[in-house]
């Protein structure tokens, strides 16, 4: 099932959203400094690329309040802006609702992606496998 959601998610806004985080981790690893918020940046490509069977678990520190706030600055608003748009126009429609309201939960990640640990989750007979990126 996660499968076809990703497919689906894929064409209704995934493809965007990944161009997007791609496009400025490109632009951040140009210099030595960008590096880290680049890296952060393909990330969150790979997860907006395809959500489903993926966890995000937070965890909060020191250095990354001070990376989410350069963030922020930096690139983290137009993100947002768009992950908003785009989860404007597909709660339109009664088959885009699952998908905007998954857009809208990636504008938390957008705005403050350091900290945060990307894991694949499998389900199987009530246990749930985890495999970390």
């Amino acid at each position: 099932m996660s499968c076809l959601g990703n497919i689906i998610w894929f064409i209704f806004g995934g493809f965007v959203s990944f161009i997007s985080w791609t496009v400025i981790g490109l632009l951040m690893c140009v210099t030595i400094i960008g590096i880290p918020l680049g890296i952060q940046c393909f990330k969150m490509a790979r997860l907006s690329a395809a959500p489903f069977g993926k966890e995000v678990w937070v965890n909060p520190g020191g250095g990354s309040l001070l990376l989410n706030i350069l963030w922020i600055i930096i690139g983290g608003i137009p993100l947002a802006a768009s992950y908003i748009a785009s989860g404007i126009a597909l709660c339109l429609t009664i088959i885009g609702i699952p998908f905007g309201i998954q857009q809208f939960k990636m504008v938390t990640l957008a705005l403050f992606p350091f900290g945060a640990e990307i894991v694949h989750s499998n389900v199987t007979y009530g246990q749930v496998h985890v495999r970390r990126y």
